[in-house]
């Protein structure tokens, strides 16, 4: 059985310690380990070593290594037990190895997936315009379970869902205000729908934003759209042109009251030139 002949503290890394040993053939590198597997297997020179401790000298290390590697991970931010996982499996750590840490971190509470989806959803929550649709989604991607995000997401209550939703129709109102009103309002449901808020909130909050309903500002609107639209169907007359007109401009969200008194409008002015 090879021989522990000298014990050395590496250079670089202080808590590692490189192994000698002599197999038969003089004295040569063997490996080397972290401060605690030494001290766990008390190595020192003159001990002999068979393949089983060996090979649970090795596993040891791997552990040891491994841990540090994900501390060092997880000093930057909280992070998911998936995260860490799939850090560690990019560092090509066995599978068995990544059991052993993930273990140790949740024990030295490294590790908590509840208080990081609780911390997750309360950050997104004061930092983001995000709906909890998303901030969900984005739990799961983390590899969070689905009752741990049940339970993180009720910290995101329905009263500040509602008043993040206002903003935002709020904030919009201006950018759709040279379109119809029908359009702008279909325009900020599917922004707040891309956003991740369920329905019922934003049926709410356009409901409740007061938009004001300005009959002079839509017939500009509508007359503007329509100029447009006069310069496609100049090949078609009378009826046929009132048709094209009057379903392009409902399509885009005027009301028929509004269009036919406009294109009414539009037949007199052509008839007198």
């Amino acid at each position: 059985m090879p021989v522990i002949t000298k014990i050395t503290v590496q250079q670089k890394l202080k808590d590692r310690y490189n192994i000698f040993i002599d197999d038969g053939n003089g004295e040569k590198y063997g490996f080397s380990v972290d401060e605690d597997v030494l001290i766990k297997y008390q190595l020192k020179k003159g001990m002999e070593l068979d393949d089983f401790t060996v090979t649970e000298i090795f596993y040891q290390d791997d552990i040891r290594k491994a841990y540090s590697q994900a501390v060092q991970y997880l000093a930057s931010r909280m992070r998911s037990e998936a995260e860490v996982r799939q850090y560690l499996y990019k560092k090509e750590v066995a599978e068995p190895v990544i059991n052993e840490v993930v273990h140790k971190l949740y024990q030295y509470k490294f590790l908590d997936d509840q208080e990081f989806a609780i911390a997750f959803v309360r950050t997104q929550m004061n930092t983001t315009d995000k709906g909890v649709v998303v901030i969900q989604q984005e739990l799961k991607e983390k590899g969070i379970a689905a009752p741990t995000i049940e339970t993180a997401i009720l910290e995101y209550s329905y009263e500040q869902q509602f008043d993040k939703a206002c903003e935002l129709v709020r904030k919009y109102i201006q950018k759709y205000k040279h379109e119809s009103l029908r359009a702008s309002k279909q325009k900020m449901e599917q922004l707040l729908i891309r956003k991740g808020y369920p329905f019922e909130i934003i049926h709410e909050a356009i409901d409740s934003v007061e938009i004001e309903e300005d009959i002079d500002q839509e017939m500009d609107t509508l007359k503007n759209q329509a100029e447009k639209l006069q310069s496609k169907y100049r090949k078609y007359e009378g009826f046929e042109f009132r048709q094209k007109m009057k379903q392009a401009l409902y399509r885009k969200g005027f009301p028929l009251e509004l269009i036919d008194q406009y294109l009414t409008k539009l037949a007199d002015e052509m008839a007198e030139k």
